[in-house]
């Protein structure tokens, strides 16, 4: 089975990862001290794709932890499973990028870059077959969003700043220089936002002060890399089918079923329920409402037992009855994939991976905090102290950033720039 290489950066990477081998762990019965305690063959049949089994038999974590300070480092390390990664593969220094996007791409991260750079390649090459990297971090962080955008540019899913769980003021700034690197270097971006994630964890699950760990609990969308199925995907194909265009590769997911723990013995959720909650915008991670857009690609990833013929029947009518939410110079945009193993606790559950126009609205939010703060010129000479220049950096990405939203905003110039984009 295909490898895939996972790197969590900065202090909100690690905490997403940290949650990430949490949930995958257990569903694949790794305990903490990365001891296999399953009684299914299935759990281990594609255990590969993100652990290394060691001599000594243990499944060792393939994930590589860097900060440029030592207290996400220490947290991770206490936690449930911090006993499970390789000490080797804990990268940090004790000085901190102070929320500076630049500190975090240029300077700081210097010292640290060539030391990851050496454990990611020696993770790459303990593979037998490597499918990609997959990396966690903050836009609006300085540690995340700068060493972060660097290492994708060094190897070739996020979270924009929100109000309501934002504690930095210069987030948008560094989550503008951070686009700009993903739009360049980046295969694939799912588009994680945390007011979105507050949102499905108040007023959905109703939980009353929801906390950094619910939110990150909802982060993840790997189950047909790790588990067999009727129809699986991988991450090639998911970019064949959801990528029209080279620069269009933002998603927004989304997941079904999202129930309050006080609701779900009165529900029995059909194939219907299933699809119509997933496509509802109260369900997408994403802060943006995909009915403001038009879906270019989605797709829908079930587990669980389930019919192949009732899937398709369902996506078939969803796309039919919604046809004005799609592009219609395409006839079917939604590609869909069944894993047969269910998640911990649910017997169903489908995840949706959707590349809607829609997700402009959120480029547009942070262009419009960015060109706030640069009309001012407010915050740039930290960012000129870590020797940025700012005309060649940020004006250059706030115009093509607004050109990237123009295109994408109505048919016709959206056809001119496909045009381009094939030229």
């Amino acid at each position: 089975m295909r490898q895939i290489v996972l790197t969590q950066t900065g202090q909100c990477g690690n905490q997403i990862g940290a949650k990430f081998w949490e949930v995958i762990s257990d569903e694949h019965a790794i305990d903490s001290t990365s001891t296999y305690h399953g009684i299914s063959d299935l759990q281990l049949e594609r255990v590969n794709v993100y652990y290394n089994k060691s001599s000594g038999g243990r499944y060792l974590p393939r994930a590589v932890l860097v900060d440029l300070e030592l207290g996400a480092m220490d947290s991770v390390r206490s936690g449930p499973l911090g006993q499970i990664f390789r000490p080797d593969n804990f990268i940090f220094c004790q000085c901190g990028a102070g929320n500076n996007w630049a500190k975090g791409h240029y300077t700081k991260c210097a010292e640290l870059m060539e030391s990851v750079i050496d454990i990611v390649r020696k993770e790459s090459e303990s593979c037998d077959c490597l499918q990609g990297f997959q990396l966690t971090y903050s836009l609006g962080a300085g540690t995340g969003s700068g060493m972060g955008t660097l290492l994708i540019s060094k190897i070739r899913e996020d979270i924009l700043p929100t109000p309501k769980v934002s504690d930095t003021v210069v987030e948008p700034c560094n989550a503008t220089l951070s686009v700009h690197q993903l739009i360049e270097n980046a295969d694939e971006t799912f588009r994680v936002d945390n007011k979105a994630l507050y949102n499905i964890c108040s007023r959905t699950l109703k939980l009353p002060t929801p906390t950094y760990g619910d939110l990150n609990h909802l982060v993840g969308v790997t189950t047909c890399l790790r588990f067999p199925g009727q129809l699986n995907a991988d991450l090639r194909k998911l970019a064949m089918n959801l990528i029209l265009f080279p620069r269009l590769h933002f998603f927004m997911p989304g997941f079904a079923p999202l129930t309050s723990r006080g609701s779900q013995q009165y529900r029995a959720l059909t194939m219907a329920d299933f699809t119509q909650q997933m496509f509802d915008a109260k369900n997408m991670m994403a802060a943006c409402d995909p009915r403001h857009g038009r879906y270019l690609m989605a797709a829908a990833i079930f587990r669980g037992c389930m019919s192949m013929r009732e899937v398709d029947e369902q996506m078939f009518n969803i796309q039919n009855k919604n046809s004005s939410y799609f592009v219609d110079w395409l006839s079917y945009n939604i590609k869909t994939a069944v894993c047969d193993i269910p998640p911990q606790g649910l017997k169903t559950s489908s995840t949706f991976i959707g590349n809607n126009t829609a997700i402009q609205e959120l480029f547009k939010l942070v262009s419009e905090q960015f060109t706030a703060m640069f009309r001012c010129k407010a915050f740039l000479h930290w960012y000129r102290g870590e020797g940025m220049d700012e005309t060649d950096n940020m004006n250059d990405l706030v115009s093509e950033y607004q050109q990237y939203q123009d295109a994408t905003a109505d048919e016709e110039e959206f056809e001119e720039y496909a045009e381009e984009e094939v030229a």
